[in-house]
């Protein structure tokens, strides 16, 4: 049986992505205690990076929320995995961490990584609000333009 958040990611006609393996040597999710650590989630679809460049000069803020958007629902992916399939055990996303390539006077940062923010709120609701950081960087691994990560407590 389908679980509540499973009907929420229908009802938004939310498919998730598989959960993309890490590119270097870490694990994609740690779990200490009540806490699930989701490690930084680029941008990919279909095992392939999207959104290559720099917000600011390829891309603009619309375009760095669809990539945010897409990070996010790779968090909710590997959340997936790290839960056994089952995401109503998250009992809230706690910290969202956000990293946006960008060229020097790009200052839409906040922005940006509300693309992720909305998304876990859509999917998850109250339990999807959380603290956050949102920071501009020279560059971001396999050259996309946002990296998220984040940190769920669960059951």
């Amino acid at each position: 049986m389908a679980g509540k958040i499973d009907a929420r990611l229908k009802e938004l006609g939310i498919t998730l992505p598989d959960a993309p393996a890490p590119a270097a040597n870490y694990v994609p999710w740690a779990r200490s205690g009540n806490l699930v650590f989701v490690a930084g989630q680029l941008p990919m679809e279909g095992g392939k990076p999207q959104f290559l460049g720099k917000l600011g000069r390829e891309f603009q803020t619309d375009d760095g929320q669809k990539a945010a958007r897409l990070c996010a629902l790779n968090i909710v992916a590997q959340l997936r995995n790290a839960l056994d399939g089952n995401l109503d055990r998250v009992r809230r996303i706690v910290r969202v961490g956000g990293f946006v390539a960008t060229v020097p006077d790009f200052t839409d940062h906040p922005q940006v990584v509300n693309g992720a923010s909305d998304t876990l709120v859509q999917i998850f609701g109250d339990a999807g609000k959380h603290a956050r950081a949102a920071v501009g960087v020279a560059s971001l691994p396999r050259g996309v333009a946002v990296e998220v990560e984040a940190v769920a407590e669960v059951d």
